[in-house]
């Protein structure tokens, strides 16, 4: 521990790595490793889980599993934060930067739509739906009509899975269809629609589906 040690005050907490990050968080480096193992190696998967699973991996313990949620916590919220920053929405990993925080940590699945003007300017993001855990109704037409009265001439729908894929359902390529349509008839057009789940996200449109 003290050569991790070492290293923050000489280089700072960007040069550690997941391991060692993880490591000083529970000021054990064998049990950073188990907790990684049992998460894939993941951050991101570790982060997620809940208060009460959390402080039986390797032993953890309550206090050490408090400390992990409150600073994945802090970090979600960073996040969140500087996303909110993002004035305009022109790539899908900008999408991806601005929604992800608030999206992979749900266990049931939101929709949101983002108005944009015709050069990518946000002029509202706002949720259109909430659901269960495998779906959520979402209705086109509300959609539509929001993007009318905002004057906006592109639209990005976003929505979260929480089974942790991100490939696309039939009915995500039906609603997709229907938006797409339904907002041409007004010169509106649907950019992309993103699903965001933990092991990834997809696009339909750099899937060339939009």
């Amino acid at each position: 521990m003290k050569n991790i040690h070492d290293k923050l005050a000489a280089r700072g907490a960007r040069s550690l790595s997941d391991r060692e990050l993880l490591a000083l968080l529970v000021d054990d480096l064998q049990l950073a490793d188990t907790l990684l193992e049992s998460a894939g190696g993941s951050l991101s998967r570790l982060a997620c889980e809940e208060l009460p699973r959390l402080r039986m991996m390797g032993g953890l313990g309550l206090q050490r599993a408090r400390s992990l949620v409150a600073a994945a916590e802090f970090g979600r919220r960073v996040s969140v934060s500087q996303a909110q920053a993002i004035e305009r929405m022109g790539k899908t990993e900008d999408v991806v930067r601005f929604f992800r925080p608030q999206l992979e940590v749900l266990d049931y699945e939101e929709c949101w739509a983002v108005y944009l003007s015709a050069t990518n300017r946000i002029l509202e993001h706002r949720r259109v739906s909430q659901g269960g855990v495998a779906a959520t109704i979402v209705d086109h037409r509300l959609i539509v009509k929001r993007a009318l009265e905002l004057l906006a001439m592109r639209l990005v729908l976003i929505h979260n899975h929480p089974s942790g894929t991100a490939e696309p359902s039939e009915g995500d390529r039906l609603l997709t269809e229907r938006l797409s349509k339904a907002a041409g008839l007004f010169d509106i057009r649907l950019v992309d629609h993103v699903i965001i789940a933990r092991d990834g996200h997809f696009s339909f449109h750099t899937a060339g589906l939009l």
